[in-house]
């Protein structure tokens, strides 16, 4: 598992052609992105099982489909739909020593980040999943949406080799937590298990995960 690197103001000393499946978050909440209950599932097992079904969710859309484009614009478009409280969720993928911005689901995004600025950056030069529960309090965050309150950014990779990262933006402050984390990554290597990523999308061996 990567390594995570977590961002909070009281140590910021430490800087470091399918067709979607139902939303299983309508099953917990009703409908999506609701705020009623707050952060979506406090219960870790109730939490999980969510992301248990959004695994099964996941298969059929790349099944039988190995292309880049196709399967992490699906993925996007996945979690985006089935997750509550979130207003952002895509890919910046990797273009030498930058991030460019690539499938997404939600507003307009700034295009191209370079790596080591903003949460994106950090999380792609660490290596490391950055949880943010306050942007407002990241040093150096980078605003795309006025709407975001909280951040979760994550490495993706291929054969332990960088290929960009999945950014997910949320309303609410804190929204994120360390099951989004563990179930989001497990989720992303299910996704390029059965994904081909082309040659020039990957870091180069030498840059490959810590």
């Amino acid at each position: 598992m990567p390594p995570e690197f977590r961002y909070s103001p009281a140590r910021s000393g430490n800087t470091t052609g399918s067709h979607i499946p139902p939303s299983p978050a309508q099953s917990v909440h009703g409908r999506r992105n609701s705020t009623h209950s707050g952060q979506f599932v406090n219960d870790y097992v109730s939490k999980a099982a969510v992301y248990e079904q959004l695994q099964g969710s996941l298969r059929p859309l790349i099944r039988g489909q190995t292309d880049f484009l196709a399967n992490i614009s699906n993925f996007a478009a996945l979690l985006f739909n089935s997750l509550p409280n979130l207003n952002w969720a895509g890919f910046y993928l990797l273009r030498g020593t930058d991030l460019v911005l690539g499938p997404f689901q939600g507003k307009p995004a700034c295009s191209c980040i370079a790596i080591g600025d903003g949460v994106c950056g950090t999380a792609a030069l660490q290596r490391a999943a950055v949880l943010v529960p306050d942007v407002h309090a990241f040093p150096g965050h980078i605003v795309c949406d006025e709407a975001s309150q909280s951040e979760m950014v994550l490495p993706v990779f291929k054969e332990g080799r960088l290929v960009g990262v999945l950014d997910l933006d949320s309303p609410l402050p804190a929204r994120f937590d360390e099951i989004d984390r563990d179930c989001i990554q497990q989720l992303l290597q299910t996704l390029m298990d059965g994904t081909m990523v082309p040659e020039f999308r990957l870091a180069p061996p030498t840059q490959s995960r810590r």
